[in-house]
């Protein structure tokens, strides 16, 4: 008896493992190929990557651009503040696009392209502020115009940052990428040797006293 119910629960087991794989795909239409991935979709027979005509995405609303890049093969794409204020597209809807890189005409499915953009409400800049990722090294850059977030960014992690208002309002600097620096301690092109940095800050719109 006891091997009985041991067979049978075995067999159960079997069963509903079984089920479990396959109940997924109940739905799925027989012969029905998997959708390509990214990569999948970018080469050609040969495992070499395909060469397509890359559009002009100036102008275009950023999820849009994204959108048609895929659509046309190009599936790497990334973005940036082309402000330089190191802003992040969190919603891609209220950011339209300034610039790309590369520009358009043939290029390998495989090439990342990267969108300069600024929100909907401003205007493009006649130059584009580019990656502001970069690290300070181990001399002061000169901050001055810059947001208070790359500034940040740009210092190492360890370094002490007092950030104050340069108006006499004395507000709390709290969306940084919103705040551009007047004045920084110490001075661009010195050394940093892990002193404190020092920094007063107005919001973009407002000029510096």
């Amino acid at each position: 008896m006891g091997d009985t119910i041991r067979n049978l629960t075995t067999a159960a087991l079997a069963a509903a493992a079984l089920l479990a794989l396959t109940g997924c795909d109940e739905t799925k239409p027989a012969g029905s190929a998997p959708a390509p991935t990214a990569s999948q979709a970018t080469t050609g027979d040969d495992g070499k990557a395909e060469a397509k005509q890359l559009p002009n995405f100036v102008g275009m609303g950023l999820q849009s651009a994204q959108d048609k890049a895929q659509e046309v093969g190009f599936f790497s794409l990334t973005s940036h503040d082309a402000l330089g204020r190191g802003r992040n597209q969190a919603l891609d809807r209220n950011w339209k696009v300034c610039s790309q890189t590369p520009d358009p005409g043939e290029h390998p499915t495989a090439t990342k392209i990267d969108f300069g953009t600024v929100k909907l409400a401003e205007t493009c800049p006649a130059e584009d502020g580019g990656d502001t990722t970069q690290p300070a090294g181990h001399t002061m850059p000169d901050f001055k115009g810059k947001s208070v977030k790359v500034a940040r960014q740009a210092l190492d992690s360890s370094t002490s940052i007092t950030i104050t208002d340069a108006s006499p309002g004395g507000r709390m600097v709290l969306v940084e990428s919103n705040w551009q620096v007047c004045t920084q301690a110490p001075s661009a092109g010195t050394a940093l040797t892990g002193q404190p940095v020092a920094l007063t800050a107005v919001k973009f719109e407002e000029s510096c006293p």
